[in-house]
């Protein structure tokens, strides 16, 4: 069965230094959109604001920029796709299966605090979709909470981005907060892999995250697992 999946990508271009560019990490979008598609899954786009979806330039640089990153830099159509993102007011959350949370970290500035993402998360959620995160993308579940005011992630196994890895990339002391520990704040059951830089994917039930963008593929299979299984 065929279903719908909406993925979220940042409208943020630079760091609070206005030099410092940041964006979407292009191969956490494309390696979850190639694995749907393959399976023949519908597919749209959401921004918080709407609109384009910068690029992390680190994300176009070797080895970030593999096949599937070069093939949608290639496709004027794919392209596209990301200058012309939905804007939250735009979209029925009702005609969704699945959301999933794009990152780089551009999405610490605009994910976490965006309403309208919170209700489409929240009502995807509640319909008995998924509700899925990659990388920096779990900042977007850091303060959804569901109708009864409960934190959506309060008491959740999750995993994201580490502040390990944070520090291994060099950009640690730029960031605006910790997300790892402010995820742990929230009271999710945060984990992350023995070793940085590798897959990890954490899957509660209907709630599938995986740790950095070595495992975005990992975690759209996942997601398309429960899709299967859903109903």
């Amino acid at each position: 069965m065929n279903r719908r999946i909406l993925h979220v990508v940042t409208n943020v271009a630079h760091y609070d230094d206005p030099s410092h560019r940041t964006g979407l990490w292009l191969s956490e979008l494309t390696h979850a959109y190639d694995l749907f598609a393959g399976q023949g899954h519908e597919q749209h786009l959401v921004s918080p604001r709407g609109g384009h979806s910068p690029l992390e330039p680190r994300s176009l640089k070797w080895p970030a920029l593999d096949h599937s990153a070069k093939a949608w830099l290639q496709d004027p159509a794919r392209m596209a796709l990301l200058d012309n993102t939905l804007a939250p007011d735009n979209v029925d959350a009702a005609a969704y299966d699945a959301i999933y949370f794009t990152g780089g970290h551009a999405v610490m500035w605009d994910f976490p605090d965006s309403e309208g993402i919170q209700k489409i998360t929240r009502d995807i959620h509640e319909q008995g979709g998924i509700v899925s995160a990659v990388c920096h993308g779990y900042c977007g579940l850091l303060n959804t909470r569901l109708s009864d005011g409960q934190l959506l992630v309060q008491g959740r196994r999750v995993t994201g981005f580490s502040w390990t890895e944070e520090i291994l990339a060099g950009v640690s002391r730029q960031m605006p907060y910790n997300a790892q520990a402010e995820m742990s704040q929230r009271g999710a059951l945060y984990e992350k892999g023995l070793l940085p830089f590798v897959p990890k994917v954490v899957v509660d039930g209907r709630l599938v995250t995986g740790q950095n963008p070595q495992s975005a593929k990992a975690t759209a299979k996942a997601v398309a697992a429960l899709l299967r299984t859903s109903g």
